[in-house]
């Protein structure tokens, strides 16, 4: 259990002081309070997936496989938020009908697939946020999505204390906004309508460094 005292949380019956410019919400989120986004740009996409080769490609697998088996079902139509270089969708076309994609930056979307101006004004069998919705300035948006379910992936923050935190190689001010565990997203999820499917660290197979202890990704189904 989370319990926000000012600046202060409690976690496992440990009182953590926040580091600066960081609080936790109702749903024990940590996040950034003064945000002052970065742009992201071709150019952001290119840095981030274009380095890694077919890994994106092996990962897209990974996720999609993920989702089809926590389901049970092959998603009828699906919505990608953050599509960044477009691999998962590409994947997507393989064998879901209908693939559209949301992202703010200009990259093209793979073909065959849509790229949408809203993620809220349709309705799609599953939306995903693969290392996106740590990004957005706001997260409350989830509460308006139309979808049978959501899959979210992001970095698992463990915060044993500031010392960790402060170093964490996730802890990006002004690109990851907030900072999740299991608890805090499920929680969050609840909120918004939704119950938890499966939770994994599926990719942490290709993701997380030997020599790191804890978890690195965190990813979880949710269905309405």
């Amino acid at each position: 259990m989370i319990e926000i005292l000012g600046e202060n949380y409690v976690h496992r019956n440990q009182k953590i002081k926040m580091l600066e410019n960081y609080d936790v919400n109702q749903d024990g989120i940590v996040y950034q309070v003064n945000k002052n986004p970065i742009d992201y740009n071709k150019d952001y996409v290119n840095t981030r997936y274009v380095k890694y080769g077919e890994l994106p490609t092996y990962m897209a697998h990974l996720r999609l496989g993920n989702i089809i088996g926590s389901l049970s079902r092959v998603p009828k139509s699906i919505l990608d938020v953050g599509y960044g270089d477009g691999s998962f969708l590409k994947v997507c076309t393989n064998i879901i009908s209908k693939c559209c994609g949301y992202d703010v930056s200009s990259y093209p979307a793979p073909e065959g697939c849509e790229v949408v101006s809203s993620m809220t004004e349709n309705f799609y069998d599953v939306i995903t946020f693969f290392d996106s919705l740590e990004h957005f300035e706001d997260i409350e948006f989830v509460k308006d999505l139309q979808c049978s379910a959501v899959c979210i992936s992001v970095p698992h923050c463990h915060y044993t204390n500031d010392e960790w935190f402060e170093n964490w190689k996730h802890r990006r001010p002004d690109e990851h906004l907030w900072h999740f565990k299991k608890e805090s997203l499920v929680k969050f999820m609840n909120r918004m309508g939704y119950v938890l499917v499966s939770h994994t660290n599926l990719e942490d197979t290709i993701r997380k460094n030997p020599k790191q202890e804890e978890t690195n990704i965190l990813t979880c189904v949710f269905r309405k």
